[in-house]
């Protein structure tokens, strides 16, 4: 008699549990498992179209998700599927189920694994980088220094660019440039008096003319 009471009981939580979930909405997961306890439950082979009447009706999904439901199930080998025809066909069998359902608690187990020695490394890491920069007197009398310093590091570097003209690798550096300019005014020289000989030649005029005529200095000589 307590037995038949316990399972009355039992079978109206569930019932009860079932009512509260249809108010609610379920979620993705429970729908997946409801639609997983047709297939146990029946251990038969249906089509879409028998799976979007038989699952509202007896576990409370949706019409609506029927389907989507039914295709995540056999992304992850929970469902198996044949085309026959012009028909799909699904079906599943509790020792497919319980070993898909285990090969993908491996993968989770060592994605999980995988993430705790990443998590591991990476506080490795962070502990690493932490030494030597605790905040301790000594370091804020070190830092409080070094920015006292930087001023004065820039004035002297402001400084010594004012006497960089006396760098003897400048000095060399404005020597040659120096002898490469005298160089190029003793070309153009040549060239000039070269022009007033021809011109003088050809046509006859004074070195005075000449010099007036195209504003040539008449103290126009080469450097010293």
């Amino acid at each position: 008699m307590r037995s038949e009471i316990s399972l009355a009981s039992g079978a109206k939580l569930k019932l009860l549990d079932r009512n509260m979930s249809k108010k609610k909405g379920l979620s993705l997961e429970e729908k997946r498992s409801r639609m997983m306890e047709i297939f146990f439950e029946t251990k038969d082979v249906f089509q879409l179209k028998d799976m979007e009447k038989i699952a509202p009706k007896s576990k409370g999904i949706t019409p609506m998700s029927v389907k989507e439901v039914l295709q995540s199930l056999v992304d992850d080998n929970m469902v198996d599927t044949e085309r026959v025809g012009t028909s799909n066909y699904f079906w599943a069998f509790p020792s497919k189920a319980l070993h898909a359902r285990k090969r993908r608690l491996e993968e989770l187990e060592t994605q999980l694994e995988d993430g705790n020695q990443r998590k591991k490394a990476l506080q490795q890491a962070v502990d690493k980088a932490k030494v030597g920069r605790e905040v301790n007197e000594e370091r804020r009398d070190l830092l409080k220094e070094l920015s006292a310093l930087k001023p004065q590091r820039d004035q002297l570097k402001a400084e010594l660019e004012k006497y960089r003209e006396c760098d003897p690798q400048v000095v060399e550096e404005i020597r040659k440039a120096n002898i490469t300019a005298k160089e190029a005014v003793s070309r153009w020289t040549d060239n000039v008096f070269a022009i007033k000989s021809w011109a003088k030649k050809k046509f006859g005029f004074e070195n005075s003319n000449l010099d007036k005529a195209f504003g040539i200095p008449e103290d126009f000589d080469y450097m010293n």
